[in-house]
């Protein structure tokens, strides 16, 4: 998962100021209480991290790590500054798993063979594929992800609506779900039909051209050959513009502010991750419910996955300490629950998963009733990652500004003809 648009801004406001004074302040690995200090740099606020640190050393009373916080739209361009330094004052940072081939490429992760066996037993075939690049293991996967449809029920009543099922089986199609939400504008008084909160985001736009048969994207041999004009793209994007054209969707509200848009309870839908639980439960003004995310109805079923791995700086200071780190958080069940403590994102662990998820069951409410059988069968069988290409970073960003226009009423089939031509003329850099 990359962060979605509503923690992106909460957590760049919050990490801002904290990360230019520390990055300002990395230099010397032993502090003064004589501990080796493994520095760690990730887009996550430091409460996120504060259990499995602490946990860690508990266990390693030799160690201490030295969390460093960037906001997630600037760890990229930080990470390339640094590394491209050949910088030793990175043991350990955040990686986003599509990322991985690029970063591998330039030389930027470390091969992580003395402990591939281990995280291939300890972690999903997916989980270990995205966190590895031409057959070696080059991170070690920390959490994936999946997307709900959160709605409204209180406004679904007032509209005379029907409430979705929690069940896969009963999974509304987008046709379905954008009816409805413009039955609550028109019945219920609701500002809007329905919200996506990756918004202009291929995260969260891929799930729509996959339900349509329409590819990733990304093609070729060498996965550097653009195929975004394809059938499926088109009419999934036409179905996008139009979400946005006729309102049932706003152009005017960031997308950070769609979660408490949905929370204020002046929208039936919002389609949004497993993040969005915490802030959910304590929602008193209205009863919401969730359910599997749409598909189209003449589509297959698609959601998105994904997340952050760990790696390991191949210029780090302290390489061995720096694994020693990562093996806790990811491949024991004790390091990879502490991971999520503070935050409802999902474990990559799969021991820890199945304890994260009998816990989401034993804690369910009228409200959550499903989250965990949600979770598990997506995760199964309608997870699609996102493509495996050195030029992903390229393709994100060229496909986000696509995706902004056409939003924004940019006809579709011109507009994706430039994106093609961008990408090609961007990717020759690569070959």
């Amino acid at each position: 998962m990359t962060s979605s648009p509503s923690r992106r801004a909460v957590l760049g406001a919050a990490l801002g100021a904290a990360s230019a004074a520390a990055l300002a302040g990395c230099s010397g690995s032993r502090p003064a209480d004589g501990r080796t200090a493994v520095r760690f740099l990730g887009p996550e606020t430091p409460e996120t991290f504060r259990a499995v640190i602490r946990g860690f050393e508990r266990a390693n009373p030799d160690l201490r790590i030295d969390y460093t916080p960037v906001p997630p739209d600037q760890l990229g361009d930080v990470l390339q500054l640094r590394l491209s330094a050949k910088d030793d004052a990175i043991d350990v940072y955040a990686v986003d798993q599509p990322r991985v081939p690029a970063l591998t490429a330039r030389g930027f992760l470390t091969d992580l063979a003395p402990v591939a066996a281990r995280a291939r037993a300890a972690v999903t075939p997916e989980q270990y594929g995205v966190s590895s690049w031409q057959g070696r293991l080059r991170s070690l996967p920390i959490w994936t992800s999946t997307q709900y449809l959160f709605y409204n029920a209180d406004l679904l009543t007032r509209a005379g609506a029907p409430l979705p099922g929690s069940s896969p089986a009963d999974r509304w199609s987008w046709e379905r779900t954008r009816s409805v939400g413009r039955r609550a504008m028109e019945r219920a008084g609701a500002d809007y039909a329905l919200l996506l909160e990756q918004t202009d985001l291929y995260y969260g736009l891929q799930p729509l051209v996959e339900s349509l048969h329409g590819g990733s994207g990304i093609t070729g041999k060498d996965m550097l050959t653009p195929a975004v004009t394809t059938q499926g793209w088109i009419d999934a994007l036409n179905w996008y513009r139009t979400l946005f054209a006729d309102g049932s969707s706003p152009r005017g509200v960031p997308s950070y502010q769609l979660s408490s848009l949905f929370t204020s309870g002046r929208v039936p839908f919002f389609v949004g991750g497993p993040w969005n639980l915490g802030a959910f439960a304590g929602l008193k003004d209205f009863t919401w419910g969730t359910a599997p995310q749409p598909k189209f109805a003449h589509g297959r079923a698609v959601t998105p996955t994904d997340s952050w791995s760990w790696g390991v700086n191949p210029y780090a200071e302290h390489p061995e300490a720096a694994l020693r780190f990562m093996e806790y958080a990811a491949l024991t069940t004790e390091g990879s629950l502490r991971t999520v403590e503070a935050s409802p994102l999902i474990p990559s662990n799969r021991k820890a998963f199945d304890r994260y998820a009998a816990d989401l069951e034993h804690r369910a409410t009228r409200s959550t009733a499903g989250v965990a059988t949600i979770m598990r069968y997506e995760l199964a069988h309608t997870a699609v990652s996102r493509p495996r290409s050195i030029g992903y970073t390229q393709f994100e960003t060229v496909m986000g500004s696509a995706f902004s226009d056409i939003r924004n009423g940019s006809a579709v089939e011109p507009r994706l003809a430039k994106a093609s031509g961008e990408l090609v003329r961007t990717w020759e850099r690569l070959r």
